[in-house]
């Protein structure tokens, strides 16, 4: 398995830009959103790699600023796809593909919005929608919504609650799956496979390696409006969801999906949240097209 997890760019403000690769190093490139709390390592288990690496593909996931081993600058969703370009041009690449899991799927939107002429596809997996539009707040969970809030308007007792996580997580890496109080039988089933709890652990503790502000901003910009609209993307856009997934409503895909001029829809009965774990080769296969 081809596997660098620990690369380093600088970028043209002086700050880097860690990141992981995964698969076959002369293969088609792939940029990956993680999501959050996440990390680079996201994708590191050894099932998800052999089919990543059988597929020909070159799966890159950078950490977000203040994440893992990119230094923290100041973003916001809407001036994020700048940080992704000259991170392209940092590894020459010229167009790519760009997907996203969870949190990581309101940056494919943003990349779509400002950066369509470098991208190939734009695919949203399990994404949350703007928290402004209609509909949302309405289907977000309770624990979802006191978490957004705390992030929003509390942030000095977000991040203190964002440090407890990290601590316990570096004590007991499985103490993490307990924060997912809202999971579907089949998340609980894919989320209890060895190589995928051990993956999991490993994420989330590396998403607090520098500390806990650059996981509280990635929420803080998500609970936030976002600068841009939907309606104003002018490229197609994949939208994946798990039909089942009580992490994010598959109400935030329709939503997506009826503001996206060009949005091309796929539900999967009897997935969830983790849909992309079950459903990586259909995936991958879709994105580098």
């Amino acid at each position: 398995m081809a596997i660098k997890t620990d690369n380093q760019v600088k970028l043209s403000d002086g700050r880097s830009i860690g990141y992981a690769e995964y698969g076959d190093p002369q293969g088609r490139p792939v940029l990956y959103f993680h999501g959050l709390p996440s990390s680079r390592f996201e994708m590191n288990n050894p099932d998800l790699i052999e089919i990543v690496e059988r597929l020909h593909v070159r799966l890159i996931i950078a950490d977000r600023p203040g994440i893992g081993l990119s230094d923290f600058r100041p973003y916001t969703i809407a001036s994020y796809p700048d940080i992704v370009a000259e991170f392209a041009d940092k590894l020459g690449l010229n167009r790519f593909p760009v997907m996203g899991i969870s949190s990581g799927g309101k940056f494919v939107a943003a990349c779509a919005w400002k950066i369509p002429h470098r991208l190939t596809t734009a695919t949203i997996v399990c994404g949350s929608a703007p928290f402004d539009m209609p509909g949302v707040k309405e289907s977000l969970s309770k624990q979802d919504r006191q978490v957004y809030g705390m992030a929003d308007k509390m942030p000095w007792l977000f991040r203190l609650m964002l440090w407890k996580i990290a601590r316990d997580a570096r004590k007991d890496p499985a103490s993490v799956l307990s924060l997912f109080t809202e999971l579907s039988e089949v998340d609980k089933v894919v989320l209890a496979r060895p190589n995928v709890t051990r993956a999991f652990g490993q994420m989330v503790i590396e998403a607090f390696r520098q500390g806990t502000r650059g996981a509280a901003l990635d929420f803080k910009i998500e609970a936030r409006p976002w600068g841009f609209s939907l309606q104003e993307i002018q490229m197609p856009v994949n939208i994946w969801h798990g039909e089942e997934d009580k992490l994010v409503s598959i109400e935030h895909a329709r939503i997506q999906a009826r503001a996206i001029p060009d949005a091309r829809v796929k539900f999967f009965p009897n997935e969830g949240h983790t849909v992309f774990v079950n459903r990586l080769e259909e995936l991958l296969s879709t994105v580098v097209c």
